[in-house]
């Protein structure tokens, strides 16, 4: 890229402008990346072994799940937290919310299920453009940017940059709109090729996708998607459930600069430097999470059991660990379990204090009852 494309007219710096037949790069500094890629390989084969040990993943990892689209979307400008989506979803009272803070909810609840609707695709076809596709018209139904074309590629220049600046004013301008179509296809086969290493693959392939920002709006939340998606597909991973989110947003000055600096000066090495870490670093913490869910789970049967002498006991708290936040009314509806047996089961459960109360019954309207020791691990803090 010359000089002359990264200035304005007046010599005022210009934006940067997507790297024109810079993909696939060819000048990575091995040497630099070696040292990072086996610690990285590694840590996700620990958090996987753990993955693959929990019964019902999908399940008992849910609260993670909620966690990984709150921070995706919160890189993006949202402000909800996971306490609020859930009690959301849970239909508990939406007063006291914010301004906007609905949709921003909304926006998390999309990602949620976009992941589930490529995911359901990956089981018939390889990772590719049309899964992409699928999965941004999930995204973007009926939210902000719905207007977007959601799951078509943009036909006109975008850009990024202060709300409501031109272009000459924007930091980033991608691809131009016609080339878009070729380039993705580039991309695509790139995805399903072999390479040397899965993890810098991952990683010039989230580049190489953020940089071409093919979508009007939604491309950071898809490209983040995509991690664990792909480290699926290849087999780093036994479910797609990789949580990487916590780390970009933790680091997002770093996360923008490095994606920044393939463009502006061809850096891959140090784009391809960063990534790892960010998987290392999280594949530890997802361990640790999941590890502390599964040993949590195993430590609530017994107890469960003891307490409501219930053959559903298991039942029951399969589904409390699925929906951590919920109306005392939709266990009994949809537990499966009969309802004079499912009310026992949440009053020994409230008063074994195992569920706090975060809304009292009132009238017709149910009580809202939270597992708060599983989404403390899945926050990291004490938050219930």
């Amino acid at each position: 890229m010359s000089s002359k494309s990264n200035e304005k007219v007046d010599g005022a710096p210009g934006p940067v402008s997507y790297h024109e037949r810079g993909f696939p790069p060819t000048n990575l500094n091995c040497n630099v990346l070696i040292p990072l890629i086996g610690p990285a390989t590694a840590a996700v084969a620990r958090y996987d072994g753990t993955l693959s040990a929990i019964p019902n993943a999908a399940i008992l990892l849910s609260p993670l799940t909620t966690q990984e689209a709150v921070l995706s979307s919160r890189i993006e400008g949202t402000q909800a937290t996971m306490g609020e989506v859930l009690e959301y979803e849970a239909g508990g009272e939406k007063k006291d919310l914010p301004a906007g803070r609905q949709e921003d909810i909304q926006e998390v609840l999309n990602y949620r299920k976009a992941l589930r609707r490529a995911e359901e695709l990956l089981h018939e076809l390889p990772l590719c453009q049309r899964v992409v596709c699928e999965a941004h018209k999930v995204l973007m139904t009926g939210v902000r940017g719905h207007n977007k074309a959601p799951g078509e590629y943009r036909r006109i220049p975008n850009w990024i940059g202060p709300p409501g600046c031109k272009i000459e004013e924007a930091r980033y301008v991608p691809i131009s709109a016609d080339k878009l179509p070729e380039a993705m296809s580039v991309w695509e086969k790139f995805m399903n090729r072999e390479e040397p290493d899965r993890l810098v693959q991952l990683a010039i392939l989230h580049a190489e996708f953020e940089a071409l920002h093919p979508f009007l709006d939604g491309n950071g939340r898809l490209g983040r998607m995509l991690v664990p998606l792909f480290m699926w597909q290849v087999g780093l991973i036994h479910a797609p459930m990789f949580y990487i989110s916590a780390y970009f947003e933790k680091n997002r000055d770093a996360y923008y600069d490095g994606l920044t600096l393939v463009s502006k000066e061809r850096d891959w090495t140090g784009w391809c430097r960063f990534f790892p870490e960010a998987i290392r670093i999280q594949a530890e913490d997802n361990h640790k999470r999941a590890k502390a869910i599964l040993d949590l789970y195993n430590s609530m049967k017994p107890k469960v059991v003891e307490a409501t002498r219930s053959q559903y006991a298991i039942q029951a708290l399969d589904w409390i660990f699925g929906r951590p936040i919920f109306k005392s009314s939709d266990f009994v509806a949809s537990a499966e379990i009969p309802p004079p047996t499912a009310k026992r089961l949440l009053a020994v459960l409230r008063k074994q204090g195992i569920l706090k109360t975060t809304s009292e019954s009132k009238g017709r309207r149910a009580s809202v009852l939270v597992f708060a020791e599983l989404l403390n691990i899945a926050e990291g803090y004490v938050a219930f």
